[in-house]
């Protein structure tokens, strides 16, 4: 595929923490169709830094099943997993310029620090700042606790705004929020935020389209980004496939992976076209390939509310 070097560069990154499920699916399919659409570059990165979850044999899986969907991309995948010393660098740069403290408390420390309990927008707890001006240095943290410190990073208090192309204009108060929140954990290992924005700064990424349930995520991340010097990307968070519970899909909510349809014999255009009928791209649910929802497509005709799955949509 031939693109224009002005093009948009944009990325899908499964994890091989467990097998691609119908939601996934359908993000996927959104973000290829967006870059498609316009001629641009996508890549495909492996977010396999978590170690102890990472299954065996998962990255092979989620890579047929990209290609059974008919979700190509542009360029080997990258893996995080060999990029420690990119995150290691990054991280240096952060700490020279005071934007991050090292960090012993544990999750019972945390939680009981705090008055009452309270959950960041990601169901996390927030941090209230114990460790921030609590130790010189990782050796100092050591040597007082015994304990190896993850690191923090810095958030100053105010808003934190941007432009979602499905959400619209969303600020966050990241102070209030999840206050100084992990870049690094205590095992040397980069934390999500930031492996994720190095990633997508390093290689020019220029849109992120991923489900909403890391829309909190996003000013964190354009905080790491403007203490790193990358520029911000366009967001486009959408809604989710969820259980009749209102949770995003997992085991409990039966079996919705990739493989699982394979396996039953369910083909891939008829799996496309639920994903699209779900998220609004056409008006009856038919089979359909990838490449054939190319044409004409519009991030603004997804659907803003999550679709509830009740029941195995192929039985």
């Amino acid at each position: 595929m031939v693109t224009s070097p002005n093009a948009a560069v944009g990325r899908l990154a499964p994890s091989p923490t467990g097998a691609l499920h119908l939601g996934n699916a359908r993000s996927f399919l959104l973000a290829w169709l967006s870059i498609r659409s316009r001629g641009g570059t996508l890549l495909c990165r492996i977010d396999d830094i978590d170690g102890p979850r990472v299954k065996e044999g998962a990255i092979d899986e989620a890579l047929a099943d990209l290609e059974w969907l008919g979700l190509d991309f542009d360029a080997e995948p990258i893996l995080q997993s060999a990029r420690a010393h990119v995150y290691d660098l990054a991280l240096d740069h952060l700490k020279q310029r005071g934007m991050v403290y090292p960090c012993v408390c544990t999750r019972t420390e945390i939680e009981r620090a705090q008055s009452a309990p309270q959950e960041s927008l990601d169901h996390g707890s927030r941090y209230p700042g114990i460790c921030r001006d609590r130790f010189a240095s990782a050796e100092a943290a050591r040597e007082a606790t015994g304990r190896d410190p993850a690191w923090r990073f810095v958030v100053d208090d105010g808003i934190v705004a941007f432009e979602d192309a499905i959400h619209g204009h969303v600020t966050i108060d990241v102070a209030a929020d999840s206050g100084d929140f992990v870049v690094a954990k205590k095992d040397g290992q980069p934390a999500y935020q930031l492996a994720t924005v190095v990633d997508d700064g390093d290689f020019s990424v220029t849109e992120v389209l991923r489900g909403d349930d890391l829309l909190a995520s996003t000013p964190r991340q354009i905080l790491l980004m403007q203490a790193l010097g990358f520029p911000e990307p366009r967001w486009i968070h959408v809604p989710l496939i969820v259980g009749a519970d209102g949770r995003r899909l997992a085991k409990r909510h039966g079996d919705t992976r990739i493989a699982w349809y394979r396996r039953r014999g369910i083909s891939s255009e008829e799996l496309i076209g639920f994903l699209a009928w779900t998220c609004g791209l056409i008006d009856e649910r038919e089979p359909r390939t990838a490449a054939s929802l190319v044409d004409g497509f519009d991030v603004q005709r997804i659907v803003r509310e999550a679709t509830v799955l009740e029941q195995d949509p192929f039985a």
